[in-house]
């Protein structure tokens, strides 16, 4: 998947967007990697990394504030349309989020996006389902001590990347 495209879609609000600045670092049947800077300025972090977790549904994205320091690990969870044809992968987020901190403590976020888009039709039953699933097996593999396993993959990367990987 040489100069593969990805897509961030989001529900609320109704948006499709090229993360066209975004490279990436690994891309195979379980996972893409990318390296990030945000789209626009902001004060609490600018850039990042982020696993796509292809078969888990989830999106694992690492943090940093302006100074370096890690400001947390954000887990979105997702849904992926992979087109081989136009080599693009679209991530669609399904508002239920978890932050990691570095401390290891945790927070479930949206909630209540992902009920308010159920009762607007933005999400079906199937839908909602599957992402209550599998918000409840990553706050499961965190509270196991297996969260590890999507940290490592990034801090590898990170440390294994130059800027001018593509």
């Amino acid at each position: 998947m040489d100069d593969l495209k990805i897509y961030r879609k989001r529900l609320i609000p109704d948006e499709k967007i090229w993360l066209k600045d975004d490279v990436v670092l690994l891309c195979n049947e379980e996972f893409i990697v990318t390296r990030w800077k945000t789209l626009k300025p902001r004060k609490d972090f600018t850039h990042g990394f982020s696993v796509y977790c292809l078969k888990e549904g989830i999106k694992v994205s690492k943090f940093y504030k302006p100074d370096e320091s890690l400001l947390y690990w954000y887990c979105d969870v997702v849904d992926y349309a992979i087109d081989v044809e136009e080599n693009t992968c679209t991530t669609t987020d399904l508002l239920v989020d978890v932050v990691v901190y570095p401390d290891g403590s945790s927070r479930i976020l949206d909630l209540d996006e992902v009920a308010d888009a159920h009762k607007r039709g933005l999400i079906d039953n199937p839908t909602l389902y599957s992402a209550l699933k599998r918000a409840d097996k990553l706050v499961s593999d965190i509270y196991a001590g297996k969260f590890n396993k999507y940290r490592d993959l990034v801090d590898y990367l990170e440390n294994h990347s130059t800027e001018d990987d593509h």
